[in-house]
């Protein structure tokens, strides 16, 4: 795009009014303040001409603040000029603007969803697909950012601020707003971690699917056979997992056994018997996998408020839980005015993003694990129990 290179007067600037960007820390200003009185400011700021008179910000906002703060009256700047007869509109000035914050990763999760959602709105034929190349996101990305806007306000501001990770948010999102409330109040007990907190809002979303299954269908009641052969395999179940203290005993010897005493004792069968127990220690992690799951599911389902009951005033509840939450780790603040209108139904989230299946990684948070532009397909897939990436509940 044309532009050229002025020293403007700071009074003559006004601020974009729909900068994507809402948070600057005022640590991080004064910092760059100093820079600025120290250096001098090494890139200028992007203004455009306003039919009104005078320029407004593009992009540099925070440059911006922080020379003023240094006391400066005058900015270096790079003015746009428009094409022919076309002005820069509106939306060219905002996507301009937002392409800044998001390449230099300065944006909140929250600022980031609203910002894809404005293109959205306002661009004709916009998709997220369109979007995501707009900004050289992954479509994937735009879409799980997109899906953060179904989140109580809350349990936003909680992702914003860092206490809940951007891959455990997303998880929540599917939920209805009603069981993102009790998931939320669940872990302001400071009992459950952000691994945890995917894999229990990944099970409660799937019980939430198998629920409206069942009240679209009539259940019969399971006839004697049927119940007893559920008892036999509950037992047998049972069973099998009671071997597990057995085979610890056993291991427990292998391990504490000296290594030249085990080379002759097996006589040659090394290789085989190593094998043998890498193939143990690969199933053992796959069901200790399947195990975590269950306890996610077990865990879900004490949390999950029971759809047959009668509905709560959610509205109300979520005014008061603003008013009452306070800036602590296991407490996110929250600063919006209200909560928005409670449904019952499935959330928005289902509408660009299927909510992916969290997958092992010993030891990981949701945010070290994931990658920060995921490319994984929007629907979810199964997991495989040994893959290594995101997350997993602690035992």
């Amino acid at each position: 795009m044309p532009h050229k290179f002025a020293t403007l007067k700071m009074r003559q600037i006004r601020r974009n009014p729909e900068q994507p960007r809402k948070t600057f820390e005022p640590e991080a200003l004064t910092e760059l303040a100093n820079s600025i009185k120290q250096h001098g400011l090494l890139q200028p700021i992007v203004v455009r001409k306003v039919a009104e008179g005078g320029y407004e910000l593009v992009a540099g906002e925070r440059r911006f603040r922080a020379n003023e703060e240094a006391g400066n009256i005058t900015i270096e700047a790079k003015i746009l000029l428009p094409e022919g007869d076309d002005s820069i509109s509106d939306l060219d000035s905002f996507k301009k603007a937002m392409s800044e914050n998001l390449n230099r990763e300065d944006m909140l999760p929250l600022e980031e969803a609203r910002g894809f959602q404005k293109v959205l709105d306002d661009e004709e034929g916009a998709t997220p697909a369109s979007v995501a190349k707009t900004f050289s996101k992954s479509v994937p990305y735009v879409n799980q950012r997109l899906a953060l806007l179904a989140l109580r306000p809350e349990i936003q501001t909680a992702v914003d601020l860092g206490h809940i990770g951007t891959q455990a948010a997303v998880q929540v999102a599917a939920l209805t707003k009603a069981n993102q409330k009790a998931v939320f109040e669940n872990w302001k007990k400071g009992n459950t971690s952000d691994n945890q907190l995917v894999h229990i809002a990944y099970a409660m979303r799937k019980q939430e699917k198998a629920a409206q299954q069942d009240s679209m269908v009539d259940v019969k009641e399971m006839s004697d056979e049927e119940k007893a052969k559920r008892r036999q395999e509950q037992a047998k179940t049972k069973s099998d997992l009671d071997e597990i203290e057995r085979l610890c005993n056993l291991l427990d010897g292998i391990a504490k056994a000296d290594p030249m005493e085990l080379a002759r004792s097996l006589e040659g069968e090394v290789g085989a018997k190593l094998k043998q127990m890498d193939r143990a220690a690969d199933l053992l992690q796959k069901a200790r996998f399947q195990l975590r799951q269950a306890k996610a599911h077990a865990d879900a389902s004490e949390i999950m408020v029971n759809p047959a009951a009668a509905a709560p005033d959610l509205v109300a509840e979520a005014d008061a839980v603003l008013a009452k939450l306070e800036p602590t780790p296991d407490a996110a603040p929250a600063d919006e005015a209200g909560a928005e209108p409670e449904t019952d139904g499935a959330s928005a989230a289902d509408a660009d993003t299927e909510a992916q299946e969290p997958v092992d990684a010993e030891g990981e948070s949701a945010e070290e694990a994931a990658p920060k532009q995921p490319d994984a397909p929007a629907e979810a897939d199964e997991p495989a129990a040994n893959a290594e990436t995101t997350v997993a509940v602690a035992a």
